[in-house]
């Protein structure tokens, strides 16, 4: 029994200690921003002209710089489709490096394989597989949530920055400096964005090259219908502030769209929820009143089986009504 203690007590540790060792590098690079901000601002004051350059150039370096480089290592080597995690990663607006969530999956799945065995008194197998869903599946989640918020954000404050691009090309300011502008004076998401795409113009990188790697990264089709009212003006010339104005109304009419069939849904919705929700609810209240009752369906094999079959049936189930409720504008 001390054995099984001492087991449980250094996996927990080890576990817990590489996600909080993983996010305290993720929530710390704002931090590190400010105090980037901070130096800069006393080499000034001490006299020292800082570039704009040596700003971009210490940022990348800052971001190239990865503090998993074994995890960085394995990633290219095993890991298929590294783009398009890293490009799911940089939609969260975080500097989160493949490493650092390859650390936090090994992590997670780790606690859940040491916490089925030693408490749970389950199988290897059968937590090999839950470890493996849950360290798979609950960062993977996480992420896609940490996405979802900020493209909302930026969809939200998109059409204002658009409106501001429209006022600075009438004042008869270059496309280039409107987009300087709008970084300089929108909040995050969407100043950030704007900044990004600023900086890269400044570096060399043609507008219509920084635009749509932006919108390919992005991934929205906002951002996408205001690159390619940019290229196409370019291309073919006419006037661009019309366009634009244009456009913001187009997107701010789409979101008031989205907002009614987002009332219109939202019983639908509930249902879904309450619906989803019941089994559970029914299952701890059981659980609660007699343990013994239903532990048969983590000891024996066939209530393991049967487990497995209802979850995996109400995952079909709850994924089939997500489907229904959802709407494309």
């Amino acid at each position: 029994m001390n054995m099984t203690v001492v087991l449980i007590f250094f996996g927990v540790a080890i576990s817990l200690g590489s996600l909080i060792f993983a996010v305290s590098g993720i929530a710390s690079k704002p931090r590190k921003r400010m105090q980037g901000r901070i130096e800069t601002i006393r080499l000034r004051a001490a006299g020292h002209v800082v570039t704009r350059n040596e700003e971009n150039a210490n940022t990348v370096k800052k971001q190239i710089t990865s503090r998993f480089p074994l995890f960085e290592k394995l990633a290219k080597r095993f890991l298929p489709n590294q783009e398009m995690l890293a490009a799911r990663l940089a939609r969260t607006g975080r500097e989160i490096s493949i490493g650092a969530y390859i650390m936090v999956n090994i992590a997670t799945a780790l606690l859940v394989i040491l916490l089925t065995i030693l408490i749970l008194g389950q199988s290897i197998a059968l937590a090999l597989l839950l470890g493996l869903i849950v360290g798979v599946g609950l960062p993977h989640m996480v992420i896609g949530q940490m996405a979802t918020r900020r493209l909302k954000q930026f969809t939200e404050q998109f059409p204002d920055s658009i409106d501001l691009i429209v006022r600075g090309l009438k004042s008869g300011l270059p496309v280039t400096e409107s987009i300087a502008s709008v970084g300089q004076e929108m909040a995050d998401p969407v100043g950030k964005e704007f900044r990004d795409i600023s900086d890269r113009v400044k570096f060399g990188q043609p507008l219509d090259e920084a635009l749509w790697e932006t919108a390919r990264r992005l991934d929205t089709a906002e951002f996408k219908f205001f690159v390619i009212s940019i290229s196409v003006q370019r291309e073919t010339g006419g006037n661009l502030s019309e366009a634009l104005g244009n456009l913001s109304d187009i997107l701010r009419r789409r979101r008031q769209m989205g907002l009614k069939i987002k009332a219109m849904s939202s019983e639908a919705k509930a249902s879904a929820i309450i619906l989803g929700s019941l089994p559970f609810i029914m299952f701890g209240i059981i659980f609660a009143l007699n343990p013994e009752y239903e532990m048969a369906l983590f000891t024996d094999p066939r209530g393991q089986m049967m487990l497995g079959v209802g979850i995996a049936i109400m995952s079909f189930g709850v994924l089939v009504m997500n489907k229904m409720i959802k709407f494309e504008i």
